[in-house]
């Protein structure tokens, strides 16, 4: 471990949901997306998934979640430090979640660029079956305290 970058190769955090229609609807009504896919049950119906899906950029949000766990347990052992997330790359949605999926992401840093006070850190994330439903790779600056 290194003073700027507070966090070891294999370092992890996981988080699950269980994904509820008023996850789906709060999360549209916070960002104005309506997209019939996620809020209209009988445009779904007819689709390939008969069914309403949650946004992608909710799947994100969970992802900032599991990054967000493993910065709290940091910034509780080094005070001197503010992690802040400075992108994610990479994200993909490999299939769909729907309400009443358990959704699972794990959070684990794979990369260490000390000269810049980065990390690195692998996502995934997986449903109830097991399936891998998205990926992402997050990038975290650690900024010192003046």
């Amino acid at each position: 471990m290194n003073q700027s970058v507070p966090v070891r190769l294999g370092d992890t955090s996981k988080f699950e949901k269980t994904i509820s229609e008023g996850d789906i609807y709060g999360f549209a009504g916070i960002t104005g997306d309506f997209a019939p896919p996620h809020v209209n049950e009988e445009f779904m119906k007819s689709s390939k998934f008969g069914q309403r899906v949650a946004h992608g950029a909710l799947l994100v949000g969970f992802m900032s979640t599991a990054s967000a766990l493993l910065a709290t347990r940091v910034i509780e052992l080094s005070p001197g430090l503010t992690p802040m997330s400075i992108g994610y790359d990479r994200v993909r949605f490999i299939a769909p979640v729907m309400i009443g999926d358990t959704i699972s992401i794990s959070y684990e840093i794979t990369e260490i660029d000390a000269p810049r006070s980065r990390s690195k850190a692998n996502l995934l994330a997986t449903n109830q079956k097991g399936d891998i439903i998205g990926s992402a790779q997050h990038i975290m600056k650690w900024l010192a305290n003046p």
